[in-house]
């Protein structure tokens, strides 16, 4: 997937090249950058004491030494000061001037921090939502796979009302779905007993029916000919099947004036993937992947409900990963990468490939 959100040490990510939130000296710090020169070993430093430092929203990259990828990308984040000298625009430009190194390099896969987040002050839904912003222009245009690495929960924050929103709306919608389940559930375990005394009654009575005879138990109606009719208007049921997900998604981004590429990165897809599902017209994608393209043709809810069943698959009010979805569509939000923050925040799947 081109930008994809995960839990894990930087340091361990089998990339291209990874990125540090450097000091301006480059000599190695505390937090990310700490654990990067350590885990990288002394040539990592050697080589930085070279390059005569970094100014704040540039980068320069180096080897990666022991590292399991071939190059680290620093750069130098903003402290933040309040938001009011310029902090949004030079944290861009971090991300701006590391992707555009990577670029520059040939990388196709490379992982960030969550830059200025840490020691530098920047509030980390703000953080997040440049960062993911930025990202998601620069994927736009360019051919790259984007991991933006968290450590752990605490270094991960959507917002907290939009966080309370999106609970506030499971909860009313999850709990629902559930009360109306386990009375369904009531029902099914009293049709259970009732059947289970009826066949109790049945088995007493059995042995004094074994000796009359009852006609053969017809196993589909036939007509003249001995054909059976189930199976004729199988056959014709089978002849109207309506079109295949692929062949809905084509027309689609046709009915939307898009072209394919801008489909297929609006919905956070990989290139690849999009190829294999347009040159096969049974193509079956997984949930996510398809929920992914309702949100890159912006479906309604009762569009995106269609859509789905295309690909053999449903919302329902019993998974959270459907409601928060549901949530976005009611809101007509269908940034892929802000639905995919609030996923990962409530640990769900992402969506994309």
């Amino acid at each position: 997937m081109p930008l994809e959100i995960v839990r894990n040490d930087i340091t361990k990510m089998k990339v291209d090249a990874i990125v540090n939130a450097a000091k301006k000296s480059l000599l190695g710090g505390g937090g990310v950058d700490g654990c990067i020169h350590k885990a990288a070993g002394r040539g990592l430093l050697e080589e930085c004491k070279t390059l005569g430092g970094c100014e704040t929203g540039k980068a320069k990259i180096t080897g990666a030494y022991n590292l399991p990828c071939q190059y680290v990308i620093h750069t130098v984040g903003p402290v933040w000061k309040g938001g009011l000298f310029g902090e949004k625009k030079l944290l861009e430009s971090c991300y701006t001037e590391a992707l555009k190194a990577a670029k520059e390099h040939d990388c196709k896969t490379v992982a960030f921090p969550l830059i200025s987040a840490g020691a530098y002050g920047y509030p980390k839904n703000k953080a997040l939502r440049v960062a993911v912003d930025t990202i998601g222009e620069f994927l736009f245009e360019n051919d790259m796979t984007v991991y933006l690495v968290i450590f752990d929960r605490d270094s991960f924050d959507i917002g907290k009302k939009l966080f309370s929103d999106i609970s506030e709306y499971i909860d009313d919608h999850y709990a629902a779905e559930h009360s109306l389940t386990r009375s369904r559930e009531r029902n099914i375990l009293r049709e259970e007993l009732y059947e289970a005394k009826e066949s109790v009654f049945f088995e007493d009575i059995s042995a004094a029916s074994e000796s009359v005879c009852l006609p053969e138990k017809p196993s589909a109606v036939r007509t003249a000919g001995s054909v059976p009719l189930v199976r004729d208007s199988l056959d014709e049921r089978l002849k109207m099947l309506d079109e295949s997900f692929s062949q809905t998604l084509l027309r689609k981004i046709d009915e939307r004036g898009m072209t394919d590429s801008e489909c297929y990165k609006k919905a956070n897809i990989d290139r690849k993937l999009f190829s294999k599902i347009r040159s096969d017209v049974n193509y079956r994608p997984s949930k996510p992947t398809a929920i992914a393209f309702a949100i890159a043709l912006e479906l309604s809810l009762a569009e995106t409900e269609d859509f789905l069943k295309r690909a053999g698959f449903a919302l329902s009010h019993s998974n959270k990963f459907d409601i928060i979805i549901e949530y976005f569509i009611r809101k007509g939000n269908y940034n892929i990468f802000e639905i995919n923050e609030a996923l990962f925040a409530f640990d769900q799947s992402l969506l994309g490939a």
